[in-house]
């Protein structure tokens, strides 16, 4: 039996009953979502050296087969293009634990945030000298991998400026992507647009925070399902059919019929 998604009206509510029933900040979730996002890495590349590095080095095995085979010095390069949202709070908090890692990732945030939890987000980058920059398209060229983490589950209608030709760059780009929660541009329910700017977009890893989406019936590449928060009884609310997590893990890999690897 595939694993049970989670629509656009019910991650909302889960959101809002993981900090009331939960007792969450929104500042844990975030961080729990971003911790996740930067251990998923280590699965997606150590089958094959060319998935993305977004590693964590809290268990053993994961350590050596992701050095032996993917090491920093290949690919410690990592864009993290970041939407003025939640989602890009999320890639925020995943570069600050990818740079702890040993990689060099560089931001790309052209509508930051006046919120205090996003400033704060970004002051803790700035004080770890990661770079910000402006220039969507150097930054690609100078990077061995990209976080795409501009759009989230919410994201409906157009793609505004000036995202459109940086979502075009990533379903152009050689480089793998990995995506948060949804590859952006794509309708929770419906998948990718019919046209414009994301109608061919296919990263090649996707994490869903929390619990699949819809959307996920569309997807091709590598799922990871990755927010080891979720209580039992908020759990069976949602009727959510979580996988199992191993050990110290903050993701699992699952399969094209949703089942953990």
């Amino acid at each position: 039996m595939a694993m049970k998604t989670l629509s656009a009206k019910n991650a909302a509510a889960l959101d809002k009953d993981l900090m009331s029933i939960g007792a969450f900040s929104i500042d844990q979730l975030m961080e729990l979502a971003g911790l996740s996002v930067s251990q998923a890495g280590s699965h997606f590349i150590h089958p094959l050296a060319c998935f993305h590095p977004k590693l964590h080095l809290l268990r053993p095995p994961y350590f050596i087969s992701v050095f032996r085979i993917h090491p920093p010095s290949r690919g410690r390069r990592i864009l993290v293009a970041c939407g003025p949202g939640n989602n890009g709070g999320d890639g925020l908090v995943a570069a600050r634990h990818l740079w702890h890692y040993g990689y060099k990732p560089t931001i790309y945030y052209p509508k930051q945030s006046k919120n205090d939890l996003y400033q704060r987000l970004t002051m803790q980058l700035k004080n770890l000298s990661v770079p910000f920059t402006e220039d969507f398209p150097k930054a690609i060229k100078e990077a061995d991998h990209i976080i795409d983490a501009i759009f989230g589950f919410s994201f409906s209608g157009e793609v505004r400026e000036p995202f459109p030709a940086v979502i075009t760059s990533l379903q152009e780009t050689h480089l793998p992507v990995t995506s948060v929660d949804a590859p952006s541009s794509w309708n929770i329910e419906d998948g990718p647009p019919p046209s414009g700017p994301g109608a061919s977009f296919m990263p090649g890893a996707l994490v869903s925070l929390t619990a699949p989406k819809p959307l996920v019936k569309f997807f091709k590449g590598r799922h990871f399902v990755g927010g080891r928060f979720v209580s039992p009884d908020i759990a069976q609310k949602y009727d959510l059919d979580l996988p199992e997590y191993e050990g110290i893990d903050q993701v699992v890999e699952v399969g094209s019929d949703e089942q953990k690897l």
